[in-house]
């Protein structure tokens, strides 16, 4: 994570309230203390703040760099040897959607994660999934990670609480990072629910907004695999 992505994040956070009604870029430029085209041109890109700048936006809308981050990114470093770990299987996308129980013969590789880490994540899980094996983990290809860049990076390995199934935020105001099935496809994706649709969205603007319509019968648990919980990228 570095200041350019803590700015984009910040740009995602705001244009989330924006959309929502919540806030406008004239607010925000009078409460932040800023010229309205400053803001304006931060929003589209245009320019960058500097560290007292996003400070001050951060301040006008009470919110900590802790709470824009909507997931935990770590670097691909050793755990320390005095903390406990678990081992995670890390296992192809179709496993990670339809195998209640990874089989040794689906295990791909295999890394190790703070027990502690692992035990602090809060699950609200479906029927369905209630008795499914807890934590897998995927390896981003090329495409999931397009969508998701920089926060997900291609070769990344993608931490999956699968006792996570329900689309109540896991932070309050910050969107929620989830593995969803598309066709044979897994994704991940930001979601929201409306109107009886899935609707996924990517982090990065180069990528389309997609809705996946739910049938009568179907729920957002039916397609929704897990959280994402973690992710370790290489450095």
């Amino acid at each position: 994570m570095n200041f350019q992505d803590l700015h984009e994040l910040l740009r995602l956070e705001l244009t989330r309230r924006i959309e929502r009604g919540i806030l406008t870029g004239s607010r925000l430029a009078q409460q932040a203390g800023f010229q309205q085209a400053h803001i304006s041109n931060f929003l589209n890109r245009k320019r960058a703040l500097s560290l007292e700048g996003l400070d001050r936006v951060l301040a006008s809308q009470n919110l900590t760099i802790e709470q824009i981050l909507p997931l935990e990114i770590t670097a691909a470093a050793a755990t320390p040897v005095t903390d406990p770990t678990e081992v995670v299987p890390v296992v192809s996308a179709s496993v990670a959607m339809d195998d209640a129980r990874v089989p040794p013969s689906a295990i791909i590789e295999t890394i190790q994660v703070s027990a502690s880490r692992l035990n602090d994540n809060r699950s609200r899980p479906s029927t369905k999934h209630a008795h499914w094996q807890r934590f897998i983990a995927i390896r981003a290809d090329a495409q999931q990670a397009a969508a998701m860049e920089p926060l997900v990076t291609t070769g990344a390995i993608a931490v999956l609480d699968r006792h996570y199934n329900s689309l109540s935020p896991y932070r309050a105001h910050q969107p929620t990072l989830y593995a969803v099935r598309c066709g044979a496809a897994l994704l991940l994706r930001f979601v929201d629910y409306d109107e009886g649709r899935l609707i996924l969205r990517p982090y990065s603007r180069e990528f389309p907004v997609q809705l996946l319509p739910l049938a009568a019968h179907e729920s957002p648990a039916d397609y929704i695999i897990g959280r994402v919980c973690m992710i370790f990228s290489e450095l």
